[in-house]
């Protein structure tokens, strides 16, 4: 770097602040908050969500967006007993799922509020103030400008929301901005939507979908993540049948700024107690997605019907996933294993529909 270069970085930060001006490899590389899920952290990046930005859950009703917010929140709970997190509730929010989930309320700041422009000022003085870890709003589509409500049932209102988002995210980029060495309490933002089929336009694959809210938010957001329920799940309760207690939750990345786009990932959620399978009301199967990127990435061997991790040896897939869940020290290490090898840059990734 010339000395030119040099003097003119000096001047410039003496005059607006020191960090105004930084090289690159001064710069603190973007931290991730986990999403609860190992195959969507995979998909994600590495290690989950990219904090200092805003990131978007897509989906139609009941296919999981609201239940990958909590397993977000309190993943992160259990990882930092002071992640705090603001709760926008267009919808209502739910206490006993959340607690079903995982979540400590006591550590969620909820507004209840379906006003646009209360929720949005609301969320840019937490992130300004740094006052919380992450910011969920549920879910967009739920708010209402001002400017609509006070029109009558009869009377169009066009494109209001789609301007106030805009100017959201442009005010949004300020309020989000930390310290390029990494210093500030970061901040990281999940909005829900929902897709809508758009009218008069044509697509190849079927009903073109379309999000509330414009197009400008497209270009903002770090992330949009596709959630869509792939197949229930069903236990069989000897004497009475069969009852549905979860659904397999199929994640795909539409935009990810930090990683390939259109990655596609699964888990196993259970909404319902399982007994007989043994999972609890608000459980990912998380030893399922152990294993199959363990294989995936080699670091459990599987040869025929065996599978071998060092000395261990085990005959098939349900005795492996037995020992698993048995065993959290050993999930820990390697879920960690797995990380550090989706990270690697000469690894491709692999979903979960390739095991």
């Amino acid at each position: 770097m010339t000395p030119e270069t040099l003097a003119l970085v000096r001047q410039i930060n003496k005059k607006l602040g020191e960090g105004t001006l930084v090289t690159g490899s001064e710069m603190a590389v973007t931290g991730r908050i986990t999403s609860g899920s190992l195959g969507l952290d995979i998909i994600l990046g590495g290690g989950g969500w990219p904090v200092n930005q805003w990131h978007e859950i897509i989906g139609r009703e009941s296919h999981g967006k609201t239940a990958i917010a909590f397993k977000t929140v309190a993943a992160n709970q259990a990882k930092d007993p002071n992640f705090t997190t603001l709760w926008v509730a267009a919808e209502k929010y739910d206490t006993g799922q959340a607690e079903a989930i995982g979540v400590d309320n006591s550590r969620v700041v909820v507004l209840s509020t379906q006003d646009m422009e209360l929720a949005y000022e609301t969320m840019l003085q937490f992130a300004e103030q740094r006052a919380c870890d992450l910011i969920v709003l549920d879910s967009y589509p739920a708010l209402i400008p001002a400017e609509e409500a006070e029109k009558a049932m009869d009377e169009s209102v066009m494109a209001v929301g789609a301007r106030l988002t805009g100017k959201f995210f442009r005010k949004a980029g300020k309020a989000t901005r930390r310290s390029l060495t990494g210093e500030d309490r970061p901040i990281t933002g999940l909005i829900i939507n929902q897709w809508r089929d758009a009218i008069g336009v044509f697509s190849p694959q079927g009903t073109a979908q379309t999000t509330p809210g414009g197009n400008a938010k497209n270009y903002f957001y770090y992330t949009r993540v596709e959630v869509k329920r792939d197949e229930f799940i069903d236990e069989t309760r000897p004497g009475h049948g069969k009852a549905r207690v979860g659904q397999v939750i199929k994640f795909r990345t539409i935009k990810n700024k930090s990683a390939p786009p259109q990655q596609v990932s699964t888990v196993d959620f259970y909404f319902r107690d399982a007994p007989f399978l043994g999972f609890t009301r608000g459980e990912f199967d998380t030893a399922k997605e152990i294993l199959t990127y363990a294989v995936l990435y080699g670091i459990i061997q599987r040869r025929g019907a065996y599978y071998i991790l060092d000395d261990n040896r085990w005959q098939g897939k349900d005795a492996t996933l037995e020992y698993l869940r048995s065993d959290p020290g050993l999930q820990d290490r390697l879920i960690s294993e797995i990380l550090d090898q989706s990270a690697r840059p000469d690894r491709e990734h692999y979903s979960r529909e390739a095991a």
